[in-house]
């Protein structure tokens, strides 16, 4: 499938026509960027493990039933994928108290929460992706209705459960995760963009390290390094 038109670009990939009308071909960049785009860096080869991490996360959630964008990874940088009508919500679902969790409601660091928090964000950078409830997300008609809206959190909240117990085998805490949805061609919502480092905390069970974007945020070095461990844990052995 060869590329034709640049449709979008994004932080993190660049997404392209082909002669399918149907699929894309969504391009992973080395690029890095945190706090909505004001920091920003380069590092070697994180597209490609976010490609191959994703592309693994996709076949796993969709044996489990998971509606996804996923078709092929034809390459090392590139995912084949389903034509979306993204919605323009930013799925957040919380198992542990940590970023922007913390600040806003003073919930200290490291806290488990009684149950996982499913959050909405607003998908616009000129914003700051601010936090809204269900009733913005209606006023600013990013769905078709509420049910919409309640399908977003069931999955989201489905999505979690899958994760977690298997993060949980390969010796990781899935700490939260921000996931993204769109409407396919027959109106149907599913899970679309990526499931990375790069939108997922994942912390070591024992040792606590962080192997994430976290990584990058906070200046600790070994963005790669944290990566190609989650790619390991992902493809290796249960723990």
């Amino acid at each position: 499938m060869r590329k034709k038109e640049l449709l979008y670009e994004g932080k993190a990939k660049r997404l392209y026509t082909t002669e399918d009308p149907d699929l894309l071909l969504a391009e992973f960049k080395d690029d890095l960027t945190a706090f909505n785009g004001e920091k920003h860096s380069q590092e070697k080869g994180k597209g490609a493990l976010n490609n191959e991490i994703s592309t693994e996360l996709f076949k796993l959630l969709e044996r489990a039933g998971i509606p996804t964008h996923f078709v092929d990874m034809p390459d090392a940088n590139h995912m084949l994928v389903k034509k979306v009508d993204i919605i323009l919500i930013e799925v957040v679902v919380r198992n542990i108290a940590t970023g922007s969790l913390t600040r806003r409601l003073g919930i200290e660091d490291g806290t488990v929460l009684p149950f996982s928090l499913v959050e909405f964000y607003y998908k616009r950078d000129d914003l700051g992706d601010p936090l809204i409830n269900d009733e913005h997300c209606i006023i600013l008609d990013l769905v078709k209705n509420e049910a919409d809206l309640e399908e977003l959190k069931r999955l989201g909240r489905e999505i979690n459960t899958i994760l977690k117990a298997f993060f949980a085998k390969k010796g990781l805490k899935l700490v939260d995760f921000k996931v993204e949805f769109g409407y396919d061609s027959e109106g149907n919502i599913i899970l679309a963009d990526e499931i990375s480092p790069d939108s997922c905390r994942f912390w070591d069970m024992e040792s606590g390290e962080k192997l994430d974007k976290d990584r990058f945020r906070q200046g600790l070095g070994s963005v790669k390094v944290a990566y190609e461990e989650v790619l390991k844990r992902i493809l290796g052995e249960d723990q």
